[in-house]
């Protein structure tokens, strides 16, 4: 067998590979779905759950699922690119910093269990606080931090250094190169970190029983912001959409909990799909608006 025959046959061999994914992908999406139809139903998304009564609604958890991200993305973000600058641009090689990868590489192995009996014990008791919404970001943040700052860094090392040094000897200084060069140049690599923290704390269920609690209260937009019954105090216990499907798989004390579960499952995913396409337009965007490409036009005018 010739090398080019070689190259043919392990080419179609990564292509079945690849086929099977998606195939795999795709299979799940369907029998989600398919379990769940119906999962648009407005009463269901905006109703109120029942621990009692059939038919209950997802519309406390799914705000709580939006809510709880938004507060994870505003705390893990900063720290995460913050932690990804230092280690592509200012770290040096030395002990220091091959403790501090060890450190990372740990934190990243923990399991999302041990990562919530830790909330447990610090955001719940020791502070006082109970379940609360902010101790649910906090413990997610603990879980995607190494993944995030590990983008990051890479996002940062892989802009081209002839931009950077272009940038340099134009007289610009270190943290402005950062900012203007190395930064917009890994905004869709950056958006793919948060892409993968934001599944994570879409479908993360062990690290929040511990920390946001398993229970809503009645939300109401027009009571005080320091009361359990303002949706946007983040000291309240908040149950999100994933811990409401382990919740109805676990208990089933509701009496069609199944097709419930079914029903938020397809609604989590869908969430998931449709973040995850508006992230990379929004990433695409970015990336022009920075860099000051912009799309061919279809009309391409021909010279006479």
């Amino acid at each position: 067998m010739n090398a080019k025959t070689t190259d043919k046959v392990w080419t179609g061999v990564f292509y079945i590979i690849a086929s099977l994914v998606v195939l795999l992908l795709l299979f799940l999406l369907v029998v989600i779905l398919y379990k769940g139809w119906k999962f648009w139903d407005v009463n269901f998304l905006i109703g109120a759950s029942s621990d009692t009564q059939a038919g209950g609604g997802i519309g406390a958890q799914l705000f709580n699922s939006f809510y709880i991200l938004i507060l994870t993305l505003i705390i893990s973000v900063p720290i995460g690119l913050g932690a990804g600058i230092y280690l592509a641009e200012y770290a040096k090689s030395g002990r220091f910093l091959e403790f501090l990868r060890l450190c990372i590489e740990t934190l990243a192995s923990l399991p999302s269990i041990v990562v919530g009996l830790f909330g447990l014990l610090v955001f719940v008791t020791m502070t006082g606080w109970g379940y609360t919404l902010i101790g649910g970001a906090l413990a997610i943040t603990i879980l995607n931090l190494p993944s995030l700052t590990r983008v990051c860094e890479t996002a940062l090392l892989d802009v081209p250094k002839i931009s950077k040094e272009g940038s340099l000897g134009l007289g610009a200084t270190k943290w402005q190169t950062i900012v203007k060069i190395s930064i917009p140049s890994a905004i869709p690599q950056l958006i793919t970190g948060v892409i993968l923290a934001a599944g994570r704390i879409f479908g993360e269920a062990a690290a929040l029983i511990y920390t946001a609690g398993l229970a809503t209260p009645f939300l109401n937009g027009s009571a005080p912001i320091n009361t359990p019954l303002n949706p946007f105090n983040i000291f309240r216990p908040a149950e999100t959409l994933a811990v409401h499907i382990w919740k109805l798989n676990s208990e089933g004390i509701v009496p069609d909990a199944q097709a419930i579960a079914s029903k938020s499952a397809a609604v989590l995913i869908v969430m998931v799909l449709v973040f995850n396409l508006c992230a990379r337009l929004f990433a695409k965007y970015l990336h022009r608006r920075f860099t000051g490409t912009k799309r061919k036009s279809k009309f391409i005018k021909r010279p006479l």
